[in-house]
Protein backbone atom coordinates (compact mmCIF):
# COMPACT_ATOMS: atom_id res chain seq x y z
CA UNK A 1 0.00 0.00 0.00
CA UNK A 2 1.69 3.27 -1.30
CA UNK A 3 2.12 6.36 1.18
CA UNK A 4 -0.05 8.64 -0.88
CA UNK A 5 -2.83 5.95 -0.29
CA UNK A 6 -2.71 5.58 3.30
CA UNK A 7 -2.79 9.26 3.67
CA UNK A 8 -6.55 9.31 1.81
CA UNK A 9 -7.27 6.52 3.88
CA UNK A 10 -6.67 8.56 7.01
CA UNK A 11 -8.72 11.12 5.77
CA UNK A 12 -11.25 9.10 4.79
CA UNK A 13 -11.46 7.32 8.47
CA UNK A 14 -11.56 10.73 10.25
CA UNK A 15 -14.45 11.66 8.29
CA UNK A 16 -16.46 7.97 8.67
CA UNK A 17 -15.41 7.85 12.11
CA UNK A 18 -13.85 4.25 11.01
CA UNK A 19 -17.32 2.25 11.30
CA UNK A 20 -17.19 2.09 14.96
CA UNK A 21 -20.09 4.42 17.00
CA UNK A 22 -20.30 4.43 20.37
CA UNK A 23 -23.47 5.94 21.35
CA UNK A 24 -22.50 7.15 24.72
CA UNK A 25 -19.62 9.27 23.41
CA UNK A 26 -21.63 10.16 20.37
CA UNK A 27 -18.19 9.01 18.35
CA UNK A 28 -15.38 6.59 17.48
CA UNK A 29 -14.56 4.76 20.76
CA UNK A 30 -11.23 3.79 18.95
CA UNK A 31 -9.61 5.51 15.63
CA UNK A 32 -6.61 3.74 14.84
CA UNK A 33 -4.68 4.41 11.56
CA UNK A 34 -1.11 4.77 10.19
CA UNK A 35 -0.21 7.93 9.45
CA UNK A 36 2.80 9.17 6.95
CA UNK A 37 6.01 7.29 7.47
CA UNK A 38 5.12 5.50 10.07
CA UNK A 39 3.35 7.82 12.58
CA UNK A 40 0.65 5.90 14.22
CA UNK A 41 -2.57 7.46 15.09
CA UNK A 42 -5.07 6.52 17.31
CA UNK A 43 -7.95 8.98 17.98
CA UNK A 44 -9.83 8.07 21.15
CA UNK A 45 -13.80 8.74 21.23
CA UNK A 46 -13.92 7.26 25.23
CA UNK A 47 -12.01 6.56 27.96
CA UNK A 48 -13.75 3.24 29.14
CA UNK A 49 -13.06 -0.28 29.72
CA UNK A 50 -11.88 -2.31 26.61
CA UNK A 51 -10.11 0.19 25.16
CA UNK A 52 -6.97 -0.53 26.16
CA UNK A 53 -7.57 -3.86 24.24
CA UNK A 54 -8.46 -2.31 21.35
CA UNK A 55 -4.98 -0.20 21.61
CA UNK A 56 -2.68 -3.14 21.87
CA UNK A 57 -4.19 -5.34 18.97
CA UNK A 58 -4.30 -1.93 16.80
CA UNK A 59 -0.52 -1.29 17.65
CA UNK A 60 0.62 -5.17 17.22
CA UNK A 61 -1.46 -5.38 13.63
CA UNK A 62 0.22 -2.18 12.35
CA UNK A 63 3.85 -2.86 14.03
CA UNK A 64 3.17 -6.35 12.26
CA UNK A 65 3.57 -4.83 8.61
CA UNK A 66 4.78 -1.68 9.10
CA UNK A 67 7.91 -0.12 11.24
CA UNK A 68 6.79 2.11 13.67
CA UNK A 69 8.07 5.97 14.58
CA UNK A 70 5.95 6.48 17.22
CA UNK A 71 2.49 7.08 18.39
CA UNK A 72 -0.21 10.05 19.05
CA UNK A 73 -2.72 9.30 21.24
CA UNK A 74 -5.92 12.10 20.16
CA UNK A 75 -8.07 13.00 23.24
CA UNK A 76 -9.41 16.23 22.52
CA UNK A 77 -13.11 17.00 22.90
CA UNK A 78 -13.27 13.60 25.08
CA UNK A 79 -14.98 14.70 27.71
CA UNK A 80 -16.86 11.58 28.97
CA UNK A 81 -15.53 8.17 29.89
CA UNK A 82 -14.73 6.03 33.44
CA UNK A 83 -11.94 6.90 35.54
CA UNK A 84 -11.82 3.36 36.49
CA UNK A 85 -10.47 2.63 33.10
CA UNK A 86 -7.40 5.35 33.13
CA UNK A 87 -4.55 2.92 34.64
CA UNK A 88 -5.07 -0.31 31.96
CA UNK A 89 -5.11 2.16 29.03
CA UNK A 90 -2.18 4.11 30.57
CA UNK A 91 -0.33 0.85 30.65
CA UNK A 92 -0.57 0.10 27.16
CA UNK A 93 1.82 2.93 26.53
CA UNK A 94 4.06 2.42 30.09
CA UNK A 95 7.69 1.62 29.23
CA UNK A 96 7.02 1.92 25.60
CA UNK A 97 10.81 3.01 23.88
CA UNK A 98 9.02 4.83 21.18
CA UNK A 99 7.56 8.89 21.73
CA UNK A 100 4.10 9.24 22.07
CA UNK A 101 2.21 12.63 21.79
CA UNK A 102 -0.47 13.50 23.44
CA UNK A 103 -3.41 15.69 22.10
CA UNK A 104 -5.40 17.62 24.02
CA UNK A 105 -7.37 20.57 24.17
CA UNK A 106 -9.88 22.83 26.38
CA UNK A 107 -12.44 20.15 26.05
CA UNK A 108 -10.24 17.54 27.13
CA UNK A 109 -11.95 16.68 30.30
CA UNK A 110 -12.60 13.90 33.18
CA UNK A 111 -11.28 10.41 32.28
CA UNK A 112 -9.50 11.58 29.34
CA UNK A 113 -7.97 14.59 30.84
CA UNK A 114 -7.14 11.99 33.82
CA UNK A 115 -5.33 9.81 31.54
CA UNK A 116 -2.95 12.55 29.65
CA UNK A 117 -2.19 13.47 33.26
CA UNK A 118 -1.12 9.91 33.96
CA UNK A 119 1.04 9.58 31.14
CA UNK A 120 2.76 12.77 31.48
CA UNK A 121 3.29 11.96 34.98
CA UNK A 122 4.71 8.43 33.85
CA UNK A 123 7.27 10.31 31.61
CA UNK A 124 5.31 8.13 28.82
CA UNK A 125 5.27 11.19 26.42
CA UNK A 126 4.32 15.07 26.13
CA UNK A 127 1.42 16.87 26.08
CA UNK A 128 0.65 19.17 22.62
CA UNK A 129 -2.29 21.50 22.28
CA UNK A 130 -4.12 23.66 24.59
CA UNK A 131 -4.53 23.96 28.22
CA UNK A 132 -7.05 21.16 29.34
CA UNK A 133 -8.58 20.15 33.00
CA UNK A 134 -5.54 20.50 35.68
CA UNK A 135 -3.24 20.38 32.44
CA UNK A 136 -0.47 23.00 30.52
CA UNK A 137 0.46 21.31 27.76
CA UNK A 138 4.27 21.03 27.21
CA UNK A 139 4.09 22.53 24.08
CA UNK A 140 1.50 24.74 23.56
CA UNK A 141 -0.36 24.87 20.09
CA UNK A 142 -3.31 27.76 19.85
CA UNK A 143 -6.16 26.66 17.90
CA UNK A 144 -9.55 27.75 17.41
CA UNK A 145 -12.34 25.07 18.41
CA UNK A 146 -13.95 25.79 15.43
CA UNK A 147 -10.78 24.97 13.49
CA UNK A 148 -10.16 22.45 15.64
CA UNK A 149 -12.76 20.54 15.15
CA UNK A 150 -12.83 20.90 11.12
CA UNK A 151 -9.00 19.59 11.43
CA UNK A 152 -10.58 16.75 14.04
CA UNK A 153 -13.03 15.58 10.92
CA UNK A 154 -10.45 16.03 8.15
CA UNK A 155 -6.78 17.23 8.79
CA UNK A 156 -5.90 18.38 5.54
CA UNK A 157 -9.09 20.78 5.42
CA UNK A 158 -7.56 24.27 5.09
CA UNK A 159 -9.48 26.94 7.33
CA UNK A 160 -11.71 29.09 5.27
CA UNK A 161 -9.80 32.35 7.02
CA UNK A 162 -6.62 31.01 5.34
CA UNK A 163 -7.35 31.40 2.13
CA UNK A 164 -7.90 35.37 2.84
CA UNK A 165 -5.16 37.65 1.59
CA UNK A 166 -3.71 39.63 4.39
CA UNK A 167 -1.91 42.56 2.11
CA UNK A 168 -2.27 43.71 -1.89
CA UNK A 169 -0.72 41.21 -3.96
CA UNK A 170 2.37 42.32 -6.35
CA UNK A 171 4.89 40.83 -8.09
CA UNK A 172 7.40 43.31 -7.87
CA UNK A 173 9.94 40.65 -6.19
CA UNK A 174 8.34 37.27 -7.92
CA UNK A 175 11.43 34.70 -8.90
CA UNK A 176 11.56 33.69 -12.38
CA UNK A 177 10.57 30.51 -12.71
CA UNK A 178 11.16 28.51 -16.11
CA UNK A 179 8.01 25.63 -16.80
CA UNK A 180 9.18 24.78 -19.65
CA UNK A 181 9.34 20.90 -19.87
CA UNK A 182 11.88 18.20 -21.81
CA UNK A 183 9.28 17.54 -24.19
CA UNK A 184 8.52 21.45 -25.11
CA UNK A 185 11.87 21.85 -25.73
CA UNK A 186 12.64 18.92 -28.68
CA UNK A 187 9.37 20.02 -30.22
CA UNK A 188 10.46 23.64 -30.19
CA UNK A 189 13.75 22.29 -31.64
CA UNK A 190 12.20 19.90 -34.05
CA UNK A 191 10.07 23.19 -35.49
CA UNK A 192 13.34 24.80 -36.10
CA UNK A 193 14.34 22.49 -38.32
CA UNK A 194 16.20 20.06 -35.97
CA UNK A 195 14.83 16.78 -37.94
CA UNK A 196 17.18 14.37 -36.06
CA UNK A 197 16.40 15.28 -32.50
CA UNK A 198 13.40 12.31 -31.38
CA UNK A 199 10.39 13.73 -29.32
CA UNK A 200 10.42 12.40 -25.51
CA UNK A 201 7.02 11.55 -24.26
CA UNK A 202 5.41 13.69 -21.88
CA UNK A 203 6.29 12.96 -18.00
CA UNK A 204 3.29 11.87 -16.02
CA UNK A 205 1.87 13.70 -13.80
CA UNK A 206 2.91 12.71 -10.03
CA UNK A 207 -0.09 12.90 -7.56
CA UNK A 208 0.47 15.61 -4.66
CA UNK A 209 1.12 14.63 -1.46
CA UNK A 210 -1.68 15.90 1.01
CA UNK A 211 -0.03 18.10 3.70
CA UNK A 212 -1.64 18.22 7.52
CA UNK A 213 -3.71 21.78 8.10
CA UNK A 214 -3.80 20.33 12.00
CA UNK A 215 -0.94 22.60 13.26
CA UNK A 216 -1.41 20.44 16.74
CA UNK A 217 -1.49 17.06 14.78
CA UNK A 218 1.52 18.28 12.63
CA UNK A 219 3.85 19.29 15.33
CA UNK A 220 3.38 16.34 16.89
CA UNK A 221 4.08 14.35 13.66
CA UNK A 222 7.63 16.59 13.01
CA UNK A 223 8.18 15.82 16.83
CA UNK A 224 7.95 11.98 16.18
CA UNK A 225 10.26 12.14 12.82
CA UNK A 226 12.47 14.83 14.68
CA UNK A 227 13.73 12.11 16.91
CA UNK A 228 13.43 9.32 14.73
CA UNK A 229 16.46 11.28 12.57
CA UNK A 230 18.38 11.13 15.83
CA UNK A 231 18.24 7.58 16.69
CA UNK A 232 21.57 5.52 15.55
CA UNK A 233 20.98 3.57 12.26
CA UNK A 234 19.70 -0.22 12.88
CA UNK A 235 22.92 -2.75 12.59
Amino acid sequence: MSRFYKLCLFAVLLVTGGGQRSDAAGSARLVPTLLEDGVMYLRIGSVENGVAAEIATARAAFAATNRILGTILDLRFVEGGDPAAVPGTAAVFAGKKLPLAILVNGRTQGAAAALAATLRAARAGLVFGGAAAGIQPDIAVAVGEEAERVFLKNPYAAPVQSLALSGPVTNDFAPFIDHTSEADLVRAKIKDGDEEAEPLPPRPAEPQKPVIQDPVLARAVDWIKALDSLRPPAR
